[in-house]
């Protein structure tokens, strides 16, 4: 019943209201991303598999410039990635603009997080179960390990979800991941900027 039906009005009705409220603290965002970024934008927008592996486009806030090299090819993200971003990153106000694919019904607040297209033939049977359900802003794996700990792992815990969802988990995930954003806690593997790529065997 609440998978069904009373999950996707809860979530259009949370993220409705949150975006009512915090609407002025994304235009300061915005103001400051156009700046750092140099031109490069503010958004930028990724196709990411959605319920039942249905690709659709995922926003983000883009938190590094487009600078290049003498050759034509972007610079390291380390590089890249400015310092504004670097705070957006840590507080994960980079995912904010997903509440407008909660809207739309591409995603729910909570969910197995929408990874990239070029993973789904890579899956085993059981990790590709992630897809039964609505991608979300957060997960279960987001607030145990994040990008800490194995894509192995994080699948584990995505299956676990869809096969446990509820509303109280929801709450509790949901709860668990302000906590874990103020306390800045997993937002990347040691010495990385961003996640390493799934390989199929990790």
């Amino acid at each position: 019943m609440y998978s069904c039906f009373l999950k996707r009005a809860i979530d259009f009705i949370i993220a409705f209201c949150v975006l009512a409220v915090i609407w002025p603290v994304l235009l300061l965002i915005i103001i400051f991303l156009h700046f750092a970024n140099k031109g490069a934008g503010v958004f930028f927008t990724q196709n990411r598999p959605g319920k039942n592996a249905q690709i659709f486009k995922a926003i983000k806030f883009k938190t590094m410039t487009d600078e290049r090299d003498t050759e034509g090819n972007l610079l390291p993200d380390d590089v890249r990635l400015t310092k504004v971003g670097k705070i957006v990153r840590s507080l994960s106000i980079d995912e904010l603009p997903q509440l407008f694919n909660v809207l739309k019904g591409d995603m729910a607040l909570v969910g197995p997080r929408p990874l990239l297209p070029k993973y789904l033939p890579l899956y085993s049977p059981e990790q590709y179960r992630r897809h039964e359900v609505r991608p979300g802003i957060t997960g279960w794996a987001q607030v145990n390990g994040r990008n800490s700990i194995t894509w192995k792992k994080k699948f584990e815990l995505d299956v676990w979800y869809v096969d446990h969802i509820s509303f109280w988990l929801d709450m509790k995930i949901l709860f668990l991941t302000v906590k874990k954003v103020f306390i800045r806690e997993g937002i990347n593997m040691e010495g990385a900027v961003t996640t390493e790529p799934f390989n199929g065997h990790n």
